[in-house]
């Protein structure tokens, strides 16, 4: 569990919080398998056991004080009696993990019969598009074929298709069959008959360890559906326009319903992937995608409003159904006609599954992106928690999972892997805020419970099962992680210990819920005010400025921040984040269902994942083996004055090789697989949540524009947002100037 605040000394209270000019949060990535410097959590077992208050519930915890027959709470201060069994327990701290370390990992016992746990099985199923083409088939297919080979042998898989009516393989006989239900063309129909009565469930269900084979034979079978068929099963549609027929609204419902019934008994985990080509148009949660064609006459709204919120709540409500039923979505979207992602992201953030999105069949990396997300190891049934001690209290929450109906800052999140990131900010209880004695500094606890499928040869490994069979068991483990900080004693304190990283990511938070909420141009209004406001703060905290009768006396604008080398990242994180698409003008020609996918992007990734998304990093080689420089800014000028031949960009889903056009003719290109800069290239590759595309570019001889794209700080972001020759240096004048007006 990976925890990094914003700012490492926490501010003393509210008022010096407001003048600092700086979020206050965290981000928290719960089932990383080590802490934010590389520790793992130390394991233990009777989780059930672990004390909590009586008050404030937090769990015991290495920084509350323990005595003979009680303990002092770390968050709450109430003092709390022991049992005897923890009395016991407590006089051998050595054993307890919790005596041990705040970092814990502890085994908790599950629910049900031993029976139970070693049936329940992860399972898989593929809901796939045939109102669609041969190519996304074949793409489509050879996704689902690495899917099978990452799968582990213990899952069970099924196979469903959509157009105009729900098709349900059954691959467990010597040829495949195909039971298909039409679908209803209202808009509030559903199916006429329920799945369990037309396949039962574990008909369709088949075993990946002995029906790969099968599976495959059943994939190989798919094929579009004809005109013909479209024209006579999905008929007219609104002012007689021929309809594609995907009913893909009806077809997850009756999916979540399936699986729902046998939830918890032959199963623990469901994960639907549902590969599209194009919008939902037919039946029930069917969207009207003209809105796309008519925005510009759309009565003088907004264009960048318009396309952001969900044009019909079926696709919420449906969430809330895939959650009850222990189902989690992964949308898979190969089109680049408009789709309306912005009313389907709930499926799959609410579930806590992704959602991809690929432009076109040619160079897609869905196969990719599959088998990685099937071959890392993941949580599932999952609930977070956060507690603070009683001086502050968490804000908002953010990230993709459900909130609890009932219970304040309790997020459930039914499919978590290790790379998963939610993030926090906090306000203060009170206008007290935290106390001078260090005795008493801010405690913060993060409790993450979990659901893992465990193996049956690491089971044999540690001796608890021989006669299982092979069968794969269920371990339910709570991880729990208490962090203590200390209180800034003044501004300059609070600015030395900001994480750029982590301010970077709550403020992408901030800025996406703004967008939602207000607009696009809302949303680059706040980020720019911010830069402003922390710029005149901290101009002020450092005396750098003197003001009289409104007209600046002394001093010069410190935009720089040259005082805190903290701070100084800040600028250019602001200048790359608004010319990102995620905030960039309709009229730039940013696509609003590629806006929805990088807003679903971003609020998933780690700190400085999403810094590479922001603001790429740029290294040089002077050869293929000897790296120069690790780090330029993003100019023309930072390559010429380098005078390094081989340059290196990072931008977190693109990886660029790029040699100069003065570039030695003796340089191999592109560089050899045994050579420094292709190990580190293949390490980046490993790390990462989803597949770059690796670009190798020679200068003069290809196109460089996907290379000099990157290279933003010679392109302007000035109040309108369209690109002008001035770029990241009168950036900085305009925030000067405007703060000079705000410090007026």
């Amino acid at each position: 569990m990976a925890v990094r605040a914003t700012v490492s000394r926490f501010p003393m209270d509210q008022d010096a919080q407001e003048s600092s000019g700086l979020p206050w949060g965290v981000t928290v990535t719960p089932f990383a398998a080590k802490d934010e410097n590389g520790q793992p959590p130390t394991y233990g077992s009777d989780g059930d056991l672990l004390p909590r208050c009586e008050n404030c519930y937090a769990y015991f915890n290495t920084y509350c004080e323990l005595d003979q027959w009680a303990w002092t709470c770390a968050l709450c201060g109430t003092l709390n009696g022991l049992t005897s069994r923890a009395i016991a327990r407590y006089s051998h701290p050595q054993s307890c993990a919790e005596m041990m370390s705040s970092f814990i990992d502890l085994e908790l016992p599950i629910e049900g019969s031993e029976e139970e746990m070693m049936q329940a099985r992860p399972v898989y199923v593929a809901a796939v598009d045939l109102s669609s083409s041969e190519e996304f088939l074949e793409l489509t297919k050879s996704a689902l074929q690495a899917a099978l080979e990452a799968l582990a042998p213990g899952a069970l898989f099924g196979l469903a298709t959509f157009s105009h009516k729900l098709g349900l393989y059954d691959v467990q006989g010597p040829i495949p069959v195909v039971k298909n239900m039409f679908i209803p063309s209202d808009t509030e129909g559903t199916l006429p008959i329920e799945l369990e009565d037309a396949m039962p469930l574990l008909q369709f269900l088949a075993p990946v360890d002995t029906c790969k084979d099968r599976i495959t034979a059943a994939l190989d079978t798919l094929r579009p559906t004809t005109a013909w068929e479209r024209t006579t099963g999905a008929g007219q549609g609104l002012d007689g326009v021929l309809m594609g027929g995907r009913g893909f609204g009806v077809a997850m419902e009756a999916l979540f319903k399936y699986l729902g019934s046998e939830y918890g008994n032959i199963f623990a985990l469901a994960r639907v992937f549902a590969f599209l080509s194009g919008p939902p148009d037919y039946g029930a949660g069917q969207l009207d995608t003209r809105r796309y064609g008519e925005q510009y006459a759309s009565k003088g709204e907004d264009a960048d409003r318009a396309l952001l919120p969900e044009q019909t709540p079926f696709y919420k409500d449906l969430a809330a159904v895939a959650v009850q039923a222990g189902v989690c979505v992964d949308i898979f979207a190969v089109t680049n006609e408009y789709t309306d992602l912005a009313s389907l992201k709930f499926l799959s953030i609410e579930s806590g599954g992704s959602l991809f999105l690929y432009s076109n069949t040619d160079d897609s990396t869905l196969p990719q992106d599959i088998y990685r997300m099937l071959s890392r190891p993941y949580a599932f049934g999952c609930i977070l928690r956060l507690r603070t001690s009683s001086e502050f209290k968490p804000g908002h929450s953010y990230g993709h999972f459900f909130p609890d109906p009932q219970y304040e800052n309790v997020q459930h999140i039914i499919c978590c892997d290790s790379y998963a990131t939610y993030a926090y900010d906090f306000d203060f209880a009170s206008t007290d805020g935290f106390s001078r004695y260090a005795s008493e500094q801010p405690v913060l606890q993060i409790a993450f419970q979990y659901t893992v499928v465990v193996p049956p040869e690491e089971l044999s490994n540690s001796g608890l099962v021989s006669a299982s069979g092979g069968k794969h068991s269920l371990k339910r483990r709570l991880r729990i992680r208490t962090l203590q900080f200390g209180a800034a004693r003044n501004v300059n304190e609070l600015y030395d210990s900001v994480d750029p990283e982590a301010v970077l990511s709550v403020l992408v938070h901030k800025v996406i819920l703004a967008s939602l909420e207000q607009g696009v141009r809302e949303g680059r209004m706040l980020l720019h005010d911010w830069l402003v406001i922390l710029t005149a703060q901290y101009n002020d905290a450092y005396k750098l400025v003197q003001f009289k009768n409104g007209s600046l006396v002394t001093g010069q604008i410190d935009v720089a921040f040259s005082h805190c080398p903290q701070l100084q990242p800040l600028p250019r994180l602001v200048f790359a984040l608004l010319r990102n698409p995620l905030l960039r003008f309709h009229e730039e020609g940013v696509h609003p269902d590629y806006r929805i996918y990088l807003q679903c992007l971003f609020s998933a990734l780690e700190p400085s994942s999403l810094h590479r998304a922001v603001y790429p990093v740029l290294m040089s080689y002077s050869t293929p083996d000897k790296q120069a420089y690790p780090r330029h800014s993003l100019s023309r000028a930072a390559l010429i004055t380098s005078g390094s031949p081989i340059f290196f960009l990072d931008a977190f889903t693109t990886l660029i090789v790029f040699y100069s056009s003065t570039a030695d003719p003796a340089l191999p290109f592109p560089p050899p697989q045994d050579c420094l800069l292709r190990t580190t290239i293949n390490k980046l590759k490993q790390d990462r949540s989803i597949t770059p595309k690796l670009i190798f570019i020679r200068g003069g001889h290809d196109d460089a524009s996907a290379f000099e794209h990157y290279l933003i700080e010679e392109q302007d972001v000035n109040g309108n947002g369209f690109t002008s020759v001035m770029g990241f240096v009168s950036f900085l004048e305009d925030i000067t100037q405007s703060v000079l007006e705000y410090m007026k």
